[in-house]
């Protein structure tokens, strides 16, 4: 099998869907979206990239690690800079990209093109396939986080969106609630399986992070640290603000804090209650650090105006922290509300603290839902068992040419 993706090359998500699929003897070729971005040091070594020489040996040479900050103070002080050449081009110049790709499917002729991320993937492959002569290969599109549920509604991107849904073969998501959505935008073809983005959880790698003691005895809290378009952490802050009288001996874990807002918001948040808050920038940690986070937490809030299956909250589940969870995400399609974590209003201070305090208050339930949440998920996300569901969903779709 020929199988091209069409993905950000930097992306966690990439590498491990990736490597549900690098055993099986396959030609993979993967070409990044953005060609200024380098690639994740984690993907498979089996993987043909598709990018300029240079990129692929500054890949391969260097392997850049980045710091943890530990003092909210230290990051302020950085002089941080949002801009690239890279985002520059792409947004200005969208049709190099689009030709590059042209050429790589001319050259390789794949049995399928997967395109992952609607916008990032889906819009390339798109353009791509306008300049195609002949009969362009099966395509498939991944929807990853609010790609259909919030950008459909947007213009300027509701009309591309429904461009990608009418030329592609295959679409894929985390909710039943995207294909509601993708037949009203004009999808004809053929949904899959519902899968997270994510891929399979490996839970010998779980069971050697994670400690053997009950929720209700940890004393930390995990706020996610999104505070953007769609991230409302400084919502989050101010609802354990409102319960701080119940926090007295816990710490406040800001985990992928990506705006200095955030950083400021927590440090005033300590000076008015003297609860202790600790800042993890986004992308400074591990993914076995996070989960490590996460089994050291009572409670794992994550706060969203809109979201798909957040791959924070599976962590949060599966390490045993209690999931406090915007009701605008996939999270219902996994978990039951007020027995294995509690659906909130991403933009309401005052419900996320009613969540926060009962939470606080019963040690059953914390305890109850962390074995709930983990037995779910064994049964759901083990990663043998999705490994076997992606590679059959591959061998079905391109045919006998496996």
């Amino acid at each position: 099998m020929k199988l091209l993706i069409v993905a950000m090359a930097n992306s966690m998500h990439t590498v491990r869907w990736i490597s549900l699929i690098s055993g099986e003897g396959w030609d993979i070729y993967l070409f990044p979206t953005n060609s200024f971005t380098l690639l994740n040091p984690e993907i498979p070594s089996v993987v043909k990239i598709c990018s300029p020489r240079l990129l692929r040996f500054l890949a391969k040479r260097y392997r850049m690690k980045k710091k943890a900050v530990k003092t909210a103070r230290s990051m302020l002080d950085r002089n941080v800079s949002f801009f690239s050449w890279g985002s520059v081009l792409k947004r200005f110049f969208p049709e190099n990209r689009a030709k590059k790709l042209h050429g790589v499917i001319k050259k390789i002729k794949p049995d399928l093109i997967h395109s992952m991320h609607v916008q990032e993937g889906g819009y390339l492959t798109l353009e791509a396939k306008k300049r195609y002569k002949g009969a362009f290969p099966k395509w498939l599109v991944t929807n990853w986080g609010s790609e259909l549920n919030l950008f459909s509604k947007i213009s300027g991107h509701r009309e591309k969106i429904m461009g990608v849904l009418t030329n592609c073969d295959y679409l894929s998501g985390e909710c039943s609630n995207d294909i509601k959505i993708a037949e009203k935008l004009g999808f004809k073809g053929r949904f899959l399986p519902i899968i997270p983005v994510s891929g399979g959880i490996d839970f010998e790698r779980i069971n050697r992070i994670k400690k053997i003691r009950p929720t209700s005895k940890r004393k930390n809290i995990m706020l996610k640290g999104y505070q953007n378009w769609a991230g409302r952490a400084l919502v989050g802050l101010r609802a354990l603000e409102r319960c701080s009288d119940m926090l007295k001996g816990y710490r406040i874990i800001i985990y992928s804090v990506n705006t200095v807002d955030v950083v400021i918001a927590a440090e005033l948040f300590t000076q008015n209650t003297g609860i202790e808050t600790v800042i993890i920038p986004l992308g400074s940690v591990s993914y076995d650090e996070m989960l490590s986070y996460h089994g050291s937490a009572r409670i794992s809030i994550g706060l969203s105006i809109t979201d798909a299956l957040s791959t924070s909250l599976l962590e949060a589940m599966v390490m045993g922290s209690f999931p406090i969870q915007s009701d605008t995400s996939c999270a219902s399609e996994w978990f039951r509300n007020e027995q294995m974590g509690t659906f909130v209003k991403p933009e309401d201070p005052e419900d996320v603290e009613k969540a926060i305090r009962k939470a606080l208050a019963d040690d059953d339930l914390v305890n109850r839902a962390a074995k709930l949440n983990y037995d779910v998920l064994f049964e759901k996300l083990e990663y043998s068992k999705i490994k076997n569901k992606v590679v059959n969903i591959y061998k079905d779709l391109v045919g006998s040419k496996c």
